[in-house]
């Protein structure tokens, strides 16, 4: 794939950290990466952002923001607050088409939920997917309730048409409870597609350099990585 649409069950899963953990593998593959933020709410100018993060994680990407609001709000509703224009599902597709001409992978990461809007038209990062045929991958958080939004962002994209080519865990943690180990069985079955990795919890908090090693660990061979659903499930067996 050259464009991957990466979304969130809601906020705080590890969105970035996924991106950046695929950004960071296939950058080092020698693939040019782009990684493209459409919005960025609850920052004032000049503050780092996500995409800050993406790069400093994971190397010199090309990465660019189109809109950023002040307010930790919905993209839609932040826009309102602060008079500042929206971003419109066109005006993201552009600049995907602009940045896959140069690039190898153009990864694409949405604010919150799938379903969060862009607009007060209803515009949302599922739209941006179906404007230019790209794949969304869903990040999800680890614990009690994930099974619940995961199954409900799943059937958004199919009932959109859009293709789901699994889900990652954007925060495993480093002691799992008994939840935690169930969902780990049973997100597939949620999300409608494999487990293509768990992330740790504290791996943004890495170097660089110790980042990389383990986003590779971290992400299925789909994304350059050695993740391995089955062994990774295997170590928490006598659970």
């Amino acid at each position: 794939m050259s464009v991957l649409v990466i979304t969130g069950t809601g906020t705080e899963v590890g969105k970035t950290a996924v991106t950046a953990a695929m950004a960071a593998v296939a950058a080092a593959e020698g693939r040019r990466v782009a990684v493209l933020k459409p919005a960025q709410t609850g920052l004032l100018p000049g503050e780092p952002g996500d995409i800050d993060e993406v790069v400093r994680l994971a190397g010199p990407v090309t990465a660019r923001e189109l809109r950023r609001y002040p307010e930790p709000l919905a993209p839609a509703t932040a826009a309102r607050r602060c008079g500042m224009p929206t971003v419109h599902p066109k005006d993201v597709a552009a600049e995907i088409v602009e940045l896959e001409e140069n690039h190898d992978l153009v990864l694409v990461e949405g604010a919150g939920g799938l379903l969060v809007r862009f607009d007060d038209e209803g515009s949302t990062i599922a739209d941006v997917a179906w404007a230019v045929n790209a794949p969304v991958l869903v990040v999800a958080h680890a614990g009690l309730g994930t099974l619940n939004m995961t199954a409900l962002t799943a059937e958004a994209l199919l009932r959109r048409g859009l293709e789901a080519v699994g889900v990652v865990v954007g925060r495993w943690p480093e002691d799992p409870d008994l939840a935690t180990l169930c969902n780990l069985v049973d997100l597939p079955e949620a999300a409608g597609g494999p487990l293509l990795g768990a992330l740790p919890a504290g791996a943004p908090l890495l170097s660089r350099e110790d980042f990389l090693p383990v986003a590779k660990r971290s992400l299925s061979p789909w994304f350059g990585g050695c993740f391995d659903p089955e062994n990774f499930t295997g170590q928490y067996a006598t659970h």
